[in-house]
C-alpha cells in the first residue's frame, strides 16, 4: 500500500541517492539496528493516526467534551501534518535529513508527553496539533534515510519492510489503543511514544553520524506558507467549532470564514504566479493528475470517515469497550497486508481504472451494508464487513496514485506526489469533521421526529412508559428517552453510511475521466502511496 519512494517524493525530497558518490557509498556501522530505529519511528508516527480513534468516547468523557469536540483530537493532528508536509523538502535541504529526523522525532516525543498531560480538551487538541505538525516531516525523511543506507539491489527489501510497517500500524492502532484505554488510561496511548521515540532518535542519530549531506540555503515561500496556515487552519477550526457555535449565527464563525476565504484566495493566486511556490498548483493543468487527485481526496475522505465513525458507533450504540471496538475494526487491514505485494507486482497487467472501479464498488457495497445495520448486529457481522472493505482498500491506493502521476513530466513527479499527499490528508481531516457533524445533526432531527409520536395524554402510552420504569413514570420516561436516543443515533449512522456509499460510487466517474497510458514515469515505481 505504501511506497517509500512515493512518500519521499511527497515531501519534495530528491528521489534516489546514488547520484552523490560519497553518500551512495555510506553505510552505518550496523544496518540492521539503523533499520530498526527508522522502522520504529515510522510505526510510531503512523500508529498515532489511528490509535486515538477507539479512545475518543473515553477521552471526551474524561475531559468533559462533546462527541463533536472529540473528533478534534483526530482532525487537529491530520490538518497540522498536511500543513507541515510541504516544508519537509526545504527543511531537509537546509538542515540535513539526519538532523531533521532526530529533531522531528524528539519533538514528536515532547508533543506526545504534552498530549498525555492535557487536562482539558483545548490543551489536548493544541498538543495534538503540535504533534501532527512535527510528524509531517518524519515519515518521508525516515523513508529517504532508509533508502540511502541500502545498496540499489537491496532497496526493494527496504521498501517492502517499511510498506509492511505502514500497513500493520493502522491495524494495530485501534487494538492497542483500546487495550491501553481499557486496562490503564487513555493518557498512555500517548506516553508509550516516549521510549520508542527516544530510542529511535538516539540509535539513528548515532548510527548515521558522519553521513555526508550537502546543505543549502533554499528560498522559502513565506507568503505561500503564511496564507496556507491561515486559510487551512481557519477553515478546519470553522468546521470543528461550527456545530457548537451555531454556525453563521456566531461572530466567531463568520470571522473564521472571512479569514479562511481571503487567505486561501491569496494563497491560490500567489502559488499560481510565484516562481518557486511551496505548493505547485499549476500541476492541475494535467488531466490525469486533476481527475486522479479529486478521486483520491473524496475516496480517502470517505475511507477516513469510516475509520472514525465505526469505532464511535460500536461504543456509543452497541456498548462495546474500547478494545473490542478495536478488534471489530481491525480486520479492514488483513487483506491489504496479504495482497499488497501481489498488487504491486501484477497491477500493471490490468487497466488501472478497472482496478480502482472494483475497489470503489467494494467500498460502496460495504458502506451500503452498514447503512442497514441495527442495534442487534453482532460482532462477527461487523468484523466481516470490515474484512471485505479491506479488499477495496488494497485495490484503491496504488492504482489511483499511479493514474494521477501518469501524465506528469518527470521533473514534476516529486511536486505532484507532495500535492496529492497534502490534498488527501486535508480531505481526510475535513471529512472527519463534516461526517461527525452530520451524524450529530441527523441524530437530533430523528430524535425530534421520534418524540413527536409520544403523547402525554394517551393512556396506552402512559402505561407503556410506566412499564419501562417498573411502575415509575419519571424513570420510565428517562428509559424511553434513552431508547429513542439510541434509535436516533442508529438512524443517523445508517444515513451517513448511505451517503458514503454514494460518494464511493461517484468517485468512479473521475477515475474514468483519466486517459491511458498509465505507465510509471522516470523514478516512480509501480507501488502506491498510503
Amino acid at each position: 500500500m505504501s511506497s517509500i519512494v512515493d512518500q519521499e517524493e511527497a515531501a519534495g525530497l530528491p528521489p534516489g541517492r546514488e547520484a552523490t558518490t560519497t553518500l551512495a557509498n555510506f553505510r552505518p556501522p550496523n544496518v540492521a539496528l539503523t533499520t530498526l530505529g527508522l522502522a520504529l519511528a515510522s510505526f510510531m508516527q503512523v500508529l498515532d493516526t489511528t490509535i486515538a480513534n477507539v479512545s475518543l468516547p473515553t477521552i471526551s468523557g474524561n475531559l468533559g467534551g462533546s462527541a463533536n469536540q472529540a473528533t478534534w483530537v483526530i482532525t487537529s493532528f491530520a490538518v497540522s501534518t498536511a500543513i507541515a508536509l510541504p516544508l519537509t523538502g526545504w527543511l531537509a535541504r537546509r538542515f540535513g535529513e539526519r538532523k531533521l529526523f532526530m529533531v522531528s522525532t524528539l519533538a514528536f516525543v515532547i508533543a506526545s508527553f504534552l498530549c498525555g498531560l492535557a487536562h482539558s480538551m483545548g490543551l489536548l487538541v493544541a498538543a495534538r496539533a503540535l504533534q501532527g505538525f512535527v510528524a509531517g516531516p518524519m515519515y518521508p525523511v525516515t523513508q529517504a534515510l532508509l533508502l540511502s543506507i541500502y545498496p540499489p539491489a537491496k532497496r526493494g527489501q527496504a521498501i517492502a519492510l517499511l510498506a509492511m510497517v505502514t500497513v500493520v500500524a493502522p491495524i494495530a492502532g485501534p487494538i492497542l489503543g483500546g487495550w491501553v484505554t481499557d486496562n490503564y488510561s487513555w493518557e498512555w496511548i500517548f506516553f508509550i511514544n516516549i521510549p520508542i521515540g527516544i530510542f529511535a532518535s538516539t540509535v539513528v542519530g548515532s548510527q548515521l553520524k558522519g553521513r555526508p549531506e550537502k546543505l543549502e540555503k533554499p528560498k522559502m515561500d513565506y507568503v505561500g506558507l503564511t496564507t496556507l496556515v491561515l486559510g487551512v487552519g481557519a477553515l478546519q477550526v470553522l468546521l470543528d467549532l461550527g456545530n457548537d457555535e451555531d454556525w453563521f449565527a456566531s461572530t466567531t464563525i463568520v470571522t473564521l470564514a472571512i479569514v479562511s476565504s481571503i487567505s486561501l484566495a491569496v494563497f491560490v493566486i500567489w502559488e499560481l504566479t510565484d516562481k518557486d511556490p511551496i505548493v505547485n498548483l499549476r500541476l492541475f493543468r494535467h488531466r490525469n493528475f486533476t481527475a486522479g487527485t479529486i478521486a483520491m481526496v473524496f475516496a480517502y475522505g470517505a475511507f477516513f470517515s469510516v475509520g472514525i465513525l465505526v469505532p464511535l458507533w460500536l461504543q456509543r450504540n452497541l456498548g462495546y469497550t474500547a478494545i473490542w471496538a478495536g478488534f471489530a475494526s481491525a480486520p479492514i487491514g488483513f487483506l491489504p497486508v496479504i495482497l499488497a505485494p501481489l498488487i504491486g507486482k501484477y497491477a500493471n497487467k490490468f487497466d488501472l481504472r478497472m482496478l480502482a472501479t472494483v475497489a470503489f464498488i467494494v467500498m460502496a457495497v460495504t458502506s451500503f451494508t452498514r447503512s442497514h445495520f441495527n442495534l442487534e448486529v453482532d460482532f462477527a457481522h461487523v468484523a466481516m464487513v470490515q474484512l471485505v472493505q479491506g479488499l477495496g482498500v488494497a485495490l484503491f491506493f496504488m492504482p489511483v496514485l499511479q493514474i494521477l502521476l501518469s501524465d506528469l513530466e518527470p521533473h514534476e513527479i516529486s511536486a505532484g506526489s507532495g500535492l496529492m499527499t497534502f490534498a488527501r490528508t486535508l480531505g481526510g481531516s475535513f471529512a472527519a469533521s463534516l461526517t461527525t457533524y452530520a451524524w450529530s445533526q441527523r441524530t437530533t432531527v430523528h430524535h425530534a421526529q421520534l418524540t413527536e409520536h409520544i403523547s402525554a395524554t394517551d393512556p396506552a402510552m402512559l402505561e407503556t412508559v410506566a412499564r419501562y420504569g417498573g411502575g415509575d413514570l419519571q424513570r420510565g420516561a428517562l428509559a424511553l428517552d434513552r431508547m429513542m436516543s439510541q434509535q436516533a443515533l442508529q438512524i443517523g449512522f445508517n444515513e451517513i453510511f448511505h451517503l458514503l456509499g454514494l460518494i464511493f460510487l461517484g468517485v468512479i466517474v473521475f477515475v474514468w475521466i483519466a486517459r491511458p497510458p498509465f505507465g510509471a514515469k522516470t523514478g516512480v515505481p509501480a507501488g502506491g502511496g498510503h
